[in-house]
């Protein structure tokens, strides 16, 4: 059992997606999951494409937790009993931003940003941008690129400390 709870950390923090994999999550290929995200109590609910990167914070809520206070209605049959679930499902590449919220029930389309912080309570369509609490598009993926067309840097072919002088020139002069 004790070894059990090490392996389990060890995975969560070294394996992300092997971990989560393990407690039955779907996912495709070429996926980047950081080590905080939260898949909830029923990461079977949650089914994640291929090419899709999810930041730090993020959490994926798969069940409404304002059953609880239903439980003890003695109006409704059973209440005690009661539960509701969602399942998520997020399309092929896609990024997850730093603390966002999914909520139960919610699809997210291919060609998809979520923005930080964003909670996602209603599906978002293929090629979008989605920020805010609730969520909502703001604009198309083509609409973002050509905004900043002129702004972005090629950096990833560059080691770290070629990057880092490339970035200190660029905004420190």
């Amino acid at each position: 059992m004790f070894i059990d709870i090490i392996r389990d950390r060890y995975l969560r923090k070294k394996r992300t997606i092997e971990y989560w994999k393990r407690r039955g999550l779907k996912i495709g290929k070429d996926c980047s999951i950081n080590p905080k995200v939260e898949l909830g109590s029923e990461p079977y609910l949650i089914t994640i494409g291929s090419h899709v990167r999810i930041n730090s914070g993020v959490t994926f809520v798969t069940h409404d937790g304002g059953c609880w206070v239903l439980r003890n209605e003695t109006s409704i049959p059973n209440s005690n009993q009661l539960d509701l679930f969602g399942k998520i499902k997020i399309g092929n590449n896609v990024h997850i931003g730093t603390n966002a919220f999914i909520m139960p029930g919610v699809t997210i389309g291919d060609n998809v940003i979520i923005g930080c912080c964003a909670v996602v309570t209603k599906d978002i369509p293929d090629n979008s941008i989605a920020v805010g609490v609730p969520a909502r598009v703001i604009e198309s993926v083509s609409e973002y690129y050509n905004k900043h067309r002129e702004n972005f840097d090629y950096t990833k072919h560059l080691s770290a400390e070629e990057k880092k002088d490339y970035l200190t020139k660029k905004y420190n002069g």
